[in-house]
């Protein structure tokens, strides 16, 4: 029984560091492909609110299947949301933030090829742990420290890369590097100030994950509609708020909202190392990907770059062995 328990233990590992692989590296590549391909060009506003409709209906699903019956489901929804009015609004704030994130990654895959777009975008370890110190009073270790410094020293020599040649032949008109890096980099502080926000309202919170998964979307749903049309509101009337919508990006639709639901069901198999890995693996096959299909140059600039990045992910990641205590009899025995 034992040994069963293990092995599915390590095979779940494994689908873990596959899901999480796969996840990573295809959100950046599908969204740099859907953003330069030929044809009609849809509207991302339109894109990040389809999105939070398709993770609502995916969270109102989750909680069925957890409250087992339809009673319970819309008890469940009727206390936690309707009820309790004033933590619901709560969740108004990181709704908000995640919808200009969101929206900020579209631009900043409309600018950055895929490659770039995953490196840059791991400045949101940098983000997270600074609003973990402002904001939850966490210490981080020297190590943490150092890896900061040397996450910040890839980006940047990846972002510098652009002036060696690092860059993609098939680059068009109308694409910034410097519009691309500014939003990653606009996106990952959102990210990071979010997910703190998020995490100090969890904090002896019982609710479940997937009820504030409702909650978020129930109020980024009226707010993202407000943002699309706040900024793009003219080529929507005009053109229509699914204009552009095709097989891909009904995929990418599903792919962003159901995505980080599905790291959710997955992460609670995957330890720090096994989330580095993955990560580490996702930056190299969105490289591999981007040089062999989307005219992606690599330069020695862009490769030390990245290899900085992802040490820096085992390094912030990395657990030290707590030190087995010490026997309190030990240096106190009399020598006869």
């Amino acid at each position: 029984m034992g040994i069963e328990k293990t092995t599915q233990a390590n095979a779940m590992k494994y689908v873990s560091l596959v899901t999480l692989t796969v996840q990573n590296s295809a959100v950046a590549l599908s969204m740099r492909y859907a953003r330069t391909r030929s044809g009609e060009m849809f509207i991302a506003s339109s894109a990040v609110v389809m999105a939070e409709v398709v993770k609502l209906l995916a969270s109102l699903l989750l909680v069925y299947k957890q409250e087992g019956s339809l009673q319970h489901w819309f008890m469940t929804l009727h206390t936690h949301i309707w009820q309790q009015k004033m933590d619901t609004l709560k969740v108004s704030v990181p709704s908000f933030i995640y919808l200009v994130q969101n929206n900020l990654l579209y631009v900043s895959a409309s600018n950055l090829d895929a490659a770039t777009y995953q490196v840059t975008y791991q400045m949101k370890i940098l983000t997270t742990a600074v609003f973990a110190v402002l904001l939850l009073r966490r210490e981080l270790r020297s190590l943490q420290w150092l890896a900061l410094v040397l996450l910040t020293a890839g980006v940047a020599l990846v972002q510098l890369s652009a002036t060696d040649g690092g860059t993609t032949t098939a680059a068009t008109a109308g694409q910034s590097r410097v519009l691309g890096c500014v939003a990653a980099i606009a996106a990952c502080c959102c990210s990071g100030f979010a997910g703190i926000y998020f995490e100090k309202i969890l904090k002896g919170s019982e609710i479940s994950v997937w009820v504030r998964n409702v909650q978020l979307s129930l109020l980024s749903l009226p707010l993202g509609a407000a943002t699309a049309l706040a900024t793009d509101g003219s080529e929507l009337m005009s053109k229509g708020f699914l204009h552009g919508y095709d097989g891909f990006v009904w995929y990418l639709v599903c792919l962003n909202a159901l995505g980080g639901l599905l790291v959710a069901l997955v992460v609670k198999y995957a330890d720090n190392i096994l989330k580095g890995f993955a990560t580490s693996l996702a930056i190299v096959l969105s490289t591999i990907i981007s040089a062999a299909f989307l005219g992606f140059v690599l330069t020695v600039q862009f490769a030390v770059g990245t290899a900085l990045v992802i040490v820096s992910v085992f390094l912030y990641s990395h657990q030290p062995r707590p030190h087995p205590p010490q026997n309190p009899m030990v240096g106190k025995m009399k020598v006869y």
